[in-house]
């Protein structure tokens, strides 16, 4: 459930953990990017591209999700494994993880899915999907069908077999609950560690920057937005008006960045979108799973993918900035 992560960077620092430093500096060069051969936008797209992929496996699916809840997946799921597919589902167990993905658990391990509780020390939050080792689907909504007509998300297609094999290996070391290092390869960012990067590409910024995402409470990517406003890139905040967010927007406002905040009883934004320098035929995107919050780029596992693809970064650019104009702006 997407509303349930409010509060994880909290209950982690309750739990013992402490934050990783700030970013003192960052390199102004954007990250490594992939090409991407498709991009799926939320709600409009809906999600029979994702059945479609899970019928067509042949050999082997492996999904991670931190919350499932979509019995026509879960049904596809099943239908694969017993036509002799290797299905393996890993499921987030922490943050009242396990409570939420209870039920889906018992309809796949009845079905002969493999499903594996992911670490209850860490939160794995990431969404992504491998199919038959040839292309990875990485995404940035939760499986939870109720919400699909009411969300902004993201999903795009990778065939890079480098980055799928990457993908695929990083999913093994962490059903098997191994504490190695995800695997990287071209433009995927990985959590831990997606602080730095996602700080570079907005440092690299020149010209434009309009972001979304769910939540904005992490000092480090509050500074590099109100650099780039300060350089005179023009930055422009899209997310879903809430209160717990409005000190650190509204310092944002402050500072020369653009916020439009979109109702409540509108579309929901959960994406976690950047998009530097995008116009037609040019920029580069940032989509993942990643929130601006502390424990989402410091602590949990996430992944999400850097792309120049124009035809991925004009279609989700012309949402982001139909989005905004729906927005209402927040007074600096």
């Amino acid at each position: 459930m997407k509303r349930f992560a409010t509060g994880v960077a909290v209950a982690l620092l309750l739990a013992g953990l402490t934050p990783a430093s700030r970013v003192a500096s960052a390199a102004t060069a954007s990250p490594p990017a992939s090409s991407l051969a498709r991009v799926y936008v939320e709600p409009a797209a809906g999600y029979g591209f994702l059945s479609a992929a899970l019928l067509s496996a042949r050999h082997r699916i492996d999904l991670s999700m931190y919350e499932l809840k979509d019995p026509t997946l879960e049904a596809h799921l099943v239908a694969r494994a017993r036509a002799g597919v290797r299905v393996r589902v890993l499921l987030n167990s922490a943050y009242y993880g396990r409570r939420e993905n209870s039920a889906a658990a018992d309809v796949l391990r009845r079905g002969g899915v493999s499903v594996t509780w992911a670490p209850t020390g860490q939160i794995f939050h990431a969404k992504y999907l491998v199919i038959d080792a040839t292309r990875v689907y990485i995404g940035t909504g939760n499986l939870v069908d109720y919400y699909y007509a009411t969300t902004r998300d993201v999903w795009v297609l990778d065939t890079n077999l480098p980055d799928v094999r990457a993908a695929e290996a990083t999913f093994t070391h962490d059903v098997a609950h191994l504490a190695t290092a995800p695997v990287t390869s071209g433009g995927l960012i990985w959590s831990p560690g997606s602080l730095a990067p996602l700080v570079s590409f907005i440092h690299a910024a020149r010209h434009t920057l309009v972001l979304e995402n769910e939540e904005m409470r992490q000092y480090d990517v509050e500074d590099a937005l109100i650099a780039a406003a300060a350089r005179g890139v023009r930055v422009t905040v899209v997310m879903t008006a809430s209160t717990t967010y409005l000190s650190a927007l509204g310092n944002l406002a402050h500072h020369g960045v653009r916020v439009e905040l979109l109702p409540s009883s509108g579309v929901y934004i959960h994406a976690k979108l950047l998009c530097a320098d995008c116009g037609v035929g040019a920029g580069a995107l940032f989509v993942g799973s990643e929130n601006f919050s502390t424990s989402s780029l410091d602590f949990n596992r996430e992944l999400g993918v850097v792309t120049r693809t124009p035809a991925v970064v004009a279609t989700v650019n012309a949402t982001l900035l139909a989005d905004a104009a729906a927005g209402a702006r927040l007074a600096g």
